[in-house]
C-alpha cells in the first residue's frame, strides 16, 4: 500500500506542468502500467479465498431452513418441559370484591339480607394429579423421541445443505479449469495464425488457410464465452446457498485434493447399505418419529382411564354488614378462615365416542409414520444403487477421458508436424486440435465428477 503512494505522488510530480519533457512523458507510462499493476495486486491480495469447510460452515451459520429447524428443536424441548410439570401441583389464588344490591346473600353469614352489601373475599387453591392412566408418563416419553427426531432432521438439512455447497464449489472448480483451458486455446491458436500468416507470406500456405484459422479462433472464443458464463452461474449458486449478496466477490481456494482423485476398489451396494441404514440421519428421524407416534396410542387411551387428583383449599371473605359484634376487617378475615382438603376420582363413562376417534388417529398415524420409515429407507437404498453405479461409471469415465486424452495428444502432436511441413491442410489440423480440446475438458468434466461421487460415497459411509 505505501509502494502506491509513492508511485502515485511520482506520477503526479512527472505530470506537473514544470515536467513535460519527452522522457517523463515515457517515465508516465512506465509508471501508470506500474499503478496499475499495484493496484491489481492489493486486490488480489485483499480478497479473502474461502476454502470448501468455510463455505459450509458460512452457509450453516446463516441458513434460514436451517434455524427453522433449530426452532422445531426448541419447540419439542418445550413440549418436554410442559410434559414434565405437568407431574407438579398447580396453585391458584383468586381475589373478589365488590357490592350486592337487593336481596343478597351475607357472604360472611350466609343469611339473606335486604340491602346493599359490601363484600371482599380470598382465596387460594392447589390441586395434583396423582394418577392420569399413564398419559403424563408416555408424553414425556414421547417429547423424548420429538426432541431426538428434530435433531436428526437437522442433522439431515445439514447434510443436504452440505452436498449442495460441495456440488457448488466443484462445479466452480471445474467451470474455472474449463475457462483457463478456453482461454489457452484462443492464445494458441493465435499464435498457429501468426505462424500460417507467415507461412502465406512465404508461398508456403494458401490464404484459406488463414480464413480457417480465425474462423477456429472465434470458435474458441466462443467457447470462453460460454465458460465464464457458466462460472459466474455457478459462482451465483454457491452464494445463493451461502445466503451471501449476489454482488459480493466471493473467491474460492483451490484444494490440492482436486487434482489427484483417490481411485478406489468397486464399491458393493449390501456393505455400504448397511453402513448408511446406521448413520444417515434421514433414518434415524423416521424411526424417531415412528417411536412418538406408537406412544400416541397409550396417550389417546388415558383418556378412557379414571384418573385421580388431590385438592386443598384456603379462603376468607369480608362484609360490611356482618352480623359479628367485633367487625373489623382483619378480625372478619381471621374468623371466617375456612380450609378445605379433597380427593376426586373421574371416571369417564361416555364423551362422545372422542376416545375412541382418538385412539383411531394414533394407530393411523402409526402406520403412518411405519410407511415414512420404509419409504425412507427404500429411497435410501436406491439412492445408494445410483450412487454406486454413479461411482463407478464416473471412475471408468475418467479412465477413458484419460486414455483418450493422451490419444489425442499424440495425434495432434502428428498433425502439427506434418502441418508445418505442408502435408496436410489447416482444416486437418484445426480439426485435430479440436479433438484435443474437447479431449481435455472431458477429462476435467470427468475428474470433478469422479471427485463428487467419492464425496457422496464418503457421506453414505458416515464420513462427513
Amino acid at each position: 500500500m505505501v509502494l502506491m503512494y509513492i508511485l502515485l505522488i511520482i506520477y503526479y510530480l512527472i505530470d506537473s506542468k514544470y515536467i513535460q519533457t519527452h522522457k517523463n512523458q515515457e517515465m508516465k507510462q512506465t509508471l501508470l502500467i506500474l499503478l496499475c499493476g499495484a493496484a491489481f495486486a492489493f486486490n488480489a491480495i485483499a480478497q479473502t479465498t474461502w476454502s470448501l469447510p468455510q463455505c459450509i460452515q458460512h452457509a450453516k451459520a446463516n441458513s434460514l431452513n436451517l434455524k427453522q429447524a433449530e426452532i422445531g428443536i426448541r419447540q419439542a424441548e418445550l413440549a418436554k418441559k410442559s410434559a414434565q410439570y405437568a407431574r407438579l401441583p398447580s396453585v391458584n389464588a383468586n381475589v373478589d370484591g365488590g357490592f350486592n344490591f337487593g336481596r343478597t346473600i351475607d357472604p360472611t353469614t350466609n343469611g339473606f339480607r335486604n340491602q346493599r352489601i359490601g363484600f371482599n373475599s380470598f382465596g387460594i387453591q392447589t390441586s395434583a394429579v396423582v394418577y392420569s392412566g399413564g398419559r403424563i408418563t408416555h408424553s414425556i416419553k414421547q417429547s423424548q423421541f420429538n426432541i431426538a427426531a428434530a435433531r436428526a432432521e437437522s442433522d439431515d438439512y445439514i447434510q443436504t445443505l452440505t452436498l449442495d455447497i460441495t456440488a457448488a464449489y466443484l462445479d466452480i472448480l471445474l467451470t474455472k479449469e474449463q475457462v483457463e483451458i478456453a482461454n489457452r486455446q484462443v492464445g494458441q491458436a493465435k499464435e498457429q495464425l501468426l505462424y500460417i500468416d507467415r507461412q502465406i507470406t512465404a508461398g508456403v500456405l494458401p490464404q484459406n488457410d488463414r480464413l480457417e484459422m480465425v474462423a477456429q479462433i472465434a470458435r474458441n472464443r466462443q467457447t470462453f464465452v460460454n465458460a465464464q458464463n457458466a462460472l459466474d452461474v455457478n459462482y451465483l449458486r454457491l452464494k445463493n446457498l451461502m445466503e451471501l449478496a449476489p454482488d459480493y466477490q466471493l473467491v474460492i481456494e483451490v484444494p490440492t485434493m482436486v487434482t489427484n482423485p483417490v481411485s478406489t476398489n468397486p464399491f458393493e451396494l449390501t456393505d455400504l447399505y448397511t453402513q448408511a441404514i446406521n448413520t444417515q440421519p434421514s433414518v434415524k428421524a423416521a424411526a424417531l418419529r415412528m417411536e412418538s407416534a406408537a406412544l400416541g396410542i397409550p396417550i389417546a387411551k388415558a383418556s378412557s382411564l379414571p384418573s385421580i387428583a388431590l385438592s386443598a383449599a384456603l379462603n376468607s371473605s369480608y362484609s360490611n354488614v356482618s352480623d359479628f359484634t367485633d367487625s373489623p376487617y382483619f378480625n372478619q378475615i381471621d374468623n371466617n378462615l375456612g380450609q378445605s382438603v379433597g380427593i376426586r376420582v373421574s371416571i369417564p363413562i361416555y364423551n362422545n365416542h372422542q376416545t375412541k376417534i382418538g385412539m383411531e388417529q394414533a394407530r393411523l398415524e402409526l402406520i403412518n409414520a411405519e410407511v415414512r420409515q420404509r419409504q425412507v429407507e427404500q429411497q435410501l437404498k436406491s439412492t445408494i444403487q445410483n450412487a454406486i453405479a454413479n461411482a463407478n461409471g464416473a471412475k471408468s469415465a475418467l479412465e477413458a477421458t484419460a486414455s483418450a486424452l493422451n490419444a489425442a495428444k499424440a495425434s495432434f502432436q502428428n498433425a502439427q508436424k506434418k502441418h508445418q511441413l505442408g502435408a496436410i491442410n489447416t482444416l486437418e489440423y484445426t480439426t485435430t486440435k479440436t479433438n484435443l480440446d474437447t479431449a481435455e475438458l472431458d477429462v476435467v468434466r470427468a475428474k470433478y465428477d469422479f471427485l463428487f461421487r467419492l464425496k457422496l460415497i464418503d457421506v453414505y459411509l458416515g464420513q462427513g
